[in-house]
């Protein structure tokens, strides 16, 4: 797991990014003053925002469907707690935008590659969906209609055949 954000976990299996940049700002408004520098108080925290940038080859890794979720989450409209894989909770984010590129394509249409960047701003905790965003629909990621549901290597290590694998 690189990341969580509410029920959504970022990994290799679902959806895994190549950068994760933060910008956090503080804000310091100012008063102008004759004949010397403009007057500066602190007033607060500003804007916290994550960006996360990835790409998604769904024939080698990955779950096709990650990115639907993540655009429901979005509209939803509500606000999840971001944990890091190492257990450190960055607090309530909501999602900002979701912006994707697909290329690569075969016959029927569908992406080979999928380039994307998220999007999220940190809102007050209290602002959290406590489900975290869970949707146990059928597109969910649990189900049998996932293109990708489970371990890449269950057919390895399937019970049957044991003798066809070497």
């Amino acid at each position: 797991m690189m990341a969580a954000l509410g029920q959504f976990v970022f990994g290799l299996s679902t959806l895994a990014y190549n950068d994760l940049q933060r910008t956090q700002e503080w804000r310091h408004p100012s008063s102008s003053r004759v004949g010397d520098r403009p007057a500066r108080q602190y007033v607060g925290q500003g804007d916290d925002k994550i960006t996360l940038t990835g790409l998604q080859v769904p024939e080698f890794m990955g779950d096709r469907k990650a990115l639907d979720r993540l655009a429901d989450m979005a509209d939803a409209g509500k606000a999840y707690n971001l944990c890091t894989g190492t257990g450190e909770a960055l607090g309530a984010w909501v999602i900002e935008s979701l912006n994707t590129t697909r290329s690569v394509f075969i016959r029927e249409g569908a992406a080979r590659k999928v380039e994307f960047t998220l999007s999220l701003a940190r809102v007050d905790a209290q602002q959290v969906d406590p489900s975290g965003g869970l949707d146990t629909g059928p597109d969910s990621g649990a189900g049998d209609d996932d293109w990708y549901g489970g371990d890449p290597w269950d057919w390895w290590l399937s019970e049957e055949d044991d003798d066809d694998k070497w």
